[in-house]
């Protein structure tokens, strides 16, 4: 996927650095996390398209890690919810508390009131409770007792799941995965990554204090808006679009799937490839964005049949497949 390298930073927004900002999370979270540049770059996608990140892989290879880096690098309210079988609803949302000194209710916020809401482990928990952020993803809101209470603006979520043959998951509903903009996987590191990193922690590195490390803000809110700003003026042409459709459509003819990509899917493989337009310099998407961007924006909006999934068939390569047949615009 994506690694935007591109030092064309100030070309369009309000603030001419929005897009340096931008680029140097990448070098801040670099001081925490060794060898996750595609993972880094669908962060910051979500984030400039408003959208939520689930983020896969076993245990061990800085999911978490990665996530705080993030929140450290950017100059926004965190917070973290460890996710476990016994969660309640309530306890992500917030919930009526009774004051004996008024005798009255009043609404106790629950961490779901944030910036970054870090969802650690999501799928240890079970759908009920999974299910709590629905309204929260899609409405950006919260309601209680009937009352619709506003989440804080910038809002994003960046979950993190176990793969689902691991013991203790529970699969996430699809009207779950569908809220999540981008899912990006996680791979075990390369030998030369993970010597790097058994290097680092050998020098004394501690994952819990990434102050120490040297992560430093290096953006804000009004950094995130003027960027924002600059990339829903990128140009996209009606033969981009006629193309995402294609994709999209695609998905729902193939015959290893049983679950194509939705119009939200179609909209969503649009804007990611807009948001990778601007982050690599340019003002005009191009087929390539639109395939930078295709496998972690849709690879979790489709459903496999059983029985290609026991032939080895994956998500990633029916989408791939899809790529080379549907006919490029030029």
């Amino acid at each position: 996927m994506m690694d935007p390298t591109t030092d064309n930073a100030g070309q369009s927004g309000d603030r001419p650095d929005s897009r340096a900002s931008l680029e140097a999370l990448r070098a801040e979270i670099a001081k925490a996390v060794v060898g996750q540049d595609p993972a880094v770059t669908g962060l910051v996608v979500a984030l400039l398209c408003r959208g939520h990140v689930l983020l896969e892989g076993v245990p061990g290879v800085a999911k978490t890690l990665l996530v705080r880096a993030l929140a450290s690098a950017l100059e926004l309210d965190t917070k973290r919810v460890q996710f476990t079988p016994d969660l309640m609803p309530s306890d992500v949302t917030g919930s009526l508390v009774y004051d004996t000194r008024t005798a009255q209710f009043s609404f106790q916020p629950g961490p779901v009131f944030t910036n970054l809401l870090l969802a650690d482990e999501i799928n240890r928990t079970p759908p009920k409770t999974q299910s709590s952020l629905l309204e929260a993803m899609e409405e950006r809101q919260v309601t209680v007792d009937g009352t619709p209470r506003p989440l804080p603006e910038p809002f994003l979520v960046a979950a993190t799941q176990n793969p689902v043959e691991y013991e203790g998951t529970y699969p996430l509903p699809e009207a779950q995965l569908d809220r999540f903009l981008l899912k990006l996987t996680i791979p075990l590191p390369s030998r030369q990554d993970e010597i790097a990193v058994l290097t680092r922690h050998a020098e004394g590195f501690n994952p819990r204090d990434l102050r120490a490390a040297g992560v430093r803000p290096v953006a804000g809110p009004a950094d995130l808006e003027a960027a924002r700003a600059a990339v829903a003026k990128t140009t996209i042409s009606p033969e981009i679009t006629a193309y995402v459709v294609d994709i999209c459509r695609a998905t729902r003819e193939s015959p290893s799937l049983t679950l194509g990509v939705s119009p939200r899917g179609a909209t969503a493989l649009l804007a990611t490839a807009r948001a990778w337009a601007w982050l690599t310099g340019r003002d005009y998407v191009i087929p390539d964005d639109v395939k930078a961007l295709a496998l972690p924006t849709l690879r979790h909006r489709v459903q496999l049949r059983p029985e290609a999934e026991m032939e080895g068939v994956t998500t990633d390569s029916v989408i791939n497949a899809i790529l080379t047949h549907v006919p490029v615009p030029r």
